[in-house]
């Protein structure tokens, strides 16, 4: 039997065929959030905004959970995508703060939509999640013909973790949930995917307490190391370092020049970070669709709320070059290029 070799078989085309969002009602603006600062820091509303970009964010309440921010997501995706929960075979939620250690969010988010014939697990890439977790979807589409729908998430809570008085991370951080629904279609969607990673600065953004090192069984709370720590001079130096190559490759690898880009959305880590971004890349504000300012930092759910706002405010036509770009502590780089399909009538 005469065997056809596997690159000559042509792979499908998969895209983005629905999104949704989903903040939570409360606002904290700069003022509010100073007031519990750490006095001696002198921080300032004014301040923040000018070194951020952040004039708010969004905080979840606490009988708020994570796996109901993200089916409340999931519906809007699935609804714009016109596919039902029985339809699913893939869910994949992409999250470093969920309700439990374990079980993965991904499970609750399947028991609560009936989504009964779907494989779920969860990523956990922190801010470069979301990109990770459609490119694992794709990836599984395109080499198993029995999977026709994907459901990814991003979904965090992150303000349950985050000291209200450290500068280092109260200023930037919030909740929300961001989702997509991906399917085969007839041409378009995910061209290629870049990633990579420099752990040189592992520490850098962590949270220590609850893992195998720093258990909770059997000691005190300690602000110490159950809280989140982020460096974020480290940070900043490592995105504008790794993130513009790794686009860079997979623009390349989609036989595509920075030029042929129309449109770009990255995971909003802060508002002056995406403006040195879009500027070393030469794409233009134009370019970029950011909602920081007003949402704040919701790590692997960031650029998930983004896509979802930019698609629903028709910032995105069909047929247009995209780049969705990351960079997660760790620190992991990730980068997706996509030929548009999506597109809401006007």
């Amino acid at each position: 039997m005469n065997s056809v070799p596997t690159s000559a078989v042509p792979l499908p085309a998969v895209s983005i065929v629905g999104v949704g969002h989903h903040l939570p009602a409360r606002v904290v603006g700069n003022d509010e959030l100073c007031q519990k600062l750490d006095p001696a820091q002198a921080i300032t509303p004014d301040w923040i905004e000018e070194k951020t970009g952040i004039r708010q964010r969004r905080i979840a309440d606490p009988q708020d959970t994570a796996w109901g921010f993200a089916v409340a997501a999931a519906k809007q995706a699935m609804a714009m995508a016109q596919v039902s929960a029985e339809q699913l075979d893939v869910i994949i939620c992409c999250t470093f703060s969920g309700d439990y250690i374990y079980p993965p969010v991904s499970a609750k988010v399947q028991q609560q939509l009936e989504a009964k014939h779907a494989q779920i697990y969860d990523v956990q890439a922190n801010c470069s999640g979301f990109v990770t977790g459609l490119t694992a979807a794709s990836d599984r589409m395109k080499v198993d013909d029995t999977v026709r729908y994907a459901l990814v998430i991003g979904v965090e809570m992150l303000s349950r973790y985050i000291d209200g008085s450290d500068v280092n991370t109260a200023i930037y951080l919030s909740d929300g949930a961001g989702a997509a629904v991906l399917s085969r279609v007839q041409q378009g969607g995910i061209r290629h995917s870049a990633f990579h990673t420099d752990s040189s600065n592992f520490d850098a953004v962590r949270q220590r307490g609850g893992g195998s090192m720093f258990p909770t069984n059997g000691r005190p709370f300690d602000r110490a190391v159950d809280l989140m720590e982020m460096n974020g001079i480290a940070t900043w130096k490592q995105a504008i370092t790794h993130l513009p190559p790794t686009i860079r490759k997979a623009v390349a690898k989609s036989g595509y020049e920075i030029s042929d880009i129309d449109f770009v959305v990255f995971h909003q880590a802060n508002l002056r970070l995406i403006e040195y971004l879009v500027k070393k890349m030469g794409f233009g504000l134009d370019k970029t669709y950011a909602n920081v300012a007003e949402v704040g930092n919701t790590g692997s759910a960031s650029l998930a709320i983004a896509l979802s706002e930019a698609v629903h405010k028709r910032k995105l036509s069909r047929g247009q070059r995209v780049v969705l770009a990351g960079v997660g502590a760790g620190f992991n780089f990730a980068a997706s290029v996509w030929d548009w399909t999506l597109e809401i009538p006007q």
